[in-house]
């Protein structure tokens, strides 16, 4: 294996998703500060809206792809022992993604993309966002190929073998993206850059909205699973115990693909395009993907309560002390768990159609989003970055108690920024406005929970910012030399033989496939056997 050719192409990919990161961490303090209405001067609306949509894409997008591109790299090498697989292929991927995001760029910082991350028809942006989007989804599916390829030759060459778990994992997540990348992918190819190009006077925007909801709800579970990723290989090993069952590692990663899917009519519940007994079927879907949560916690938990019992932990829940919380990995397990908590109720009052007719469109679901994406996932983001940036640049991390505090930091940052949010969307305040002042006493109690955004925003962003220092201190100016390897955790009891379908995906696929026609095909093809009321553009 070419160790300093896996670590540059990882580094790359790594570095592309922090910088733009950051990025969007000061347009995201630039919003709360805007829209509170405490600060007349940096009032407009358009560029509210362009830093908005830059803010989404930025973290939703590019952040994410970037990351975990360059964690599966890094993740199938190491883990299978083996160069990549046609790594000027994943090159090239790197190249593609990256030219997608300066095309996207162009348009968003012009404001000629505010459309938000979701990109709703019929408002359009510049015909450049669509194509460039367009490209970054086919830049990742070069590294979803290279995963796969390198699993399939693993296993040929260590027939009978588990596939180590780590690798299973970034799989599951590769083949996840594949299937959830689908439906945006015809949408912007087949509807958006048509409409925004010209060629189509109007546009559907029920069958637009229906394609993107094929991609919203899964697109979650690809950014999750590094962080699940992280929960089961690496926390286990630094927490100093051992993992508590690779076979429910395994199934929890098979739950979470196949069941991810087919549910994203969840989002349109309050939409008149789909009738109800649809709607009711992906609801019950969305239910059934708590289940590899459920299994996650447990057997995370289970983990790392054997890890804290073999450091002379006592008690039902004393040992919880006993855990080394100075490391960076296991502290940021605890408070990833703890976002996951109530961001997980905030999921389910989502998924259930009265209570999420209350809740639809305010300020709650940002505040569910940020808790669960910015929370729970980039929080387990940090912590990979702590721990892999040490072996990919051969230097020690610039400050451990740094990096403590950054964490700390960030957790405190983002329950009093999306704690106001949850509250203000019970009290009525709506989502995607630029303005929260409405000339009415009603709202005067929002005023309150506006100014605790703006401070937890401020904390976020200091927090953003240690982050980065500390990993360009590392790699830059670091001056104490680090010759460690990859530690991932085995199992307390080790697995010896395990049946195909926990070892390989042809099955699941073919699972999937079955449940995306009984989910998507009807209410797809529908848009093509009734008449439709069509959109004519609207935006920059």
């Amino acid at each position: 294996m070419n160790d300093a050719a896996v670590k540059k192409l990882a580094l790359s990919n790594f570095w592309v998703a922090f910088i733009a990161f950051i990025l969007a961490c000061f347009m995201g303090e630039y919003q709360v500060l805007e829209r509170s209405g405490l600060f007349p001067p940096l009032e407009s609306a358009p560029v509210y809206f362009a830093s908005v949509s830059t803010h989404g894409v930025l973290m939703a997008y590019v952040l994410t792809t970037f990351f975990i591109m360059g964690f599966g790299y890094f993740t199938a090498a190491t883990s299978l022992k083996r160069p990549i697989w046609n790594i000027k292929l994943a090159w090239t991927g790197f190249a593609v993604t990256l030219f997608g995001v300066v095309l996207a760029a162009i348009p968003l910082l012009t404001g000629r993309a505010s459309v938000l991350y979701t990109f709703y028809p019929p408002i359009h942006a510049h015909y450049i966002f669509y194509i460039g989007a367009a490209l970054l989804v086919v830049g990742s599916w070069m590294w979803c190929y290279i995963m796969i390829m390198m699993m399939k030759q693993w296993k040929q060459d260590n027939p009978g073998e588990p596939v180590p778990l780590a690798m299973f994992a970034t799989v599951a997540n590769a083949f996840l993206w594949l299937w959830t990348s689908a439906g945006v992918a015809m949408e912007v190819v087949f509807q958006l850059i048509p409409f925004a190009l010209g060629w189509m006077d109007t546009i559907d925007p029920g069958l637009a909205r229906t394609l993107f909801a094929w991609t919203l709800h899964p697109i979650v579970y690809f950014w999750l699973i590094p962080a699940y990723i992280a929960f089961y290989v690496f926390v286990p090993k630094q927490a100093g115990g051992y993992l508590f069952s690779d076979e429910m590692a395994r199934a929890a990663f098979i739950v979470l693909v196949v069941f991810s899917l087919p549910i994203g009519f969840h989002h349109l519940y309050m939409d008149p395009e789909q009738a109800a007994g649809w709607k009711m079927l992906h609801g019950f879907g969305t239910f059934v993907v708590t289940l590899p949560t459920f299994i996650t916690g447990f057997t995370v938990i289970a983990s790392m309560e054997i890890a804290a019992r073999l450091r002379g932990g006592k008690g039902l829940l004393s040992w919880i002390g006993s855990l080394p919380w100075t490391n960076p990995m296991v502290l940021a397990i605890i408070l990833s768990l703890l976002m996951l908590i109530f961001g997980g109720f905030g999921g389910i009052v989502n998924a259930s159609y009265a209570m999420n007719a209350m809740i639809h469109n305010t300020a709650w679901v940002p505040g569910h989003f940020h808790l669960i994406f910015a929370g729970t996932t980039v929080i387990m983001y940090f912590a990979i970055a702590y721990y892999l940036w040490p072996i990919m640049t051969g230097k020690a991390l610039f400050s451990k108690k740094m990096a403590l505090v950054q964490l700390w930091t960030w957790f405190i940052g983002m329950t009093i920024l999306t704690t106001p949010w949850h509250i203000l969307g019970l009290l009525g305040q709506p989502r995607r406005i630029s303005s929260v002042e409405y000339n009415s006493i009603l709202t005067l109690a929002w005023e309150p929970y506006e100014f605790a955004m703006i401070v937890g925003g401020l904390v976020l962003l200091g927090s953003a910012c240690v982050f980065i220092y500390i990993l360009v201190m590392t790699q830059f100016k670091s001056t104490e030399s680090f010759s460690g390897e990859v530690e991932y955790a085995s199992t307390y009891h080790p697995v010896k033989n395990l049946p195909e379908f926990l070892n390989d995906f042809t099955l699941w696929n073919k699972v999937i496939a079955g449940l995306m026609a009984l989910s998507f095909a009807i209410p797809i093809l529908q848009f093509f056997f009734m008449d439709t009321h069509g959109s004519s553009p609207w935006g920059y």
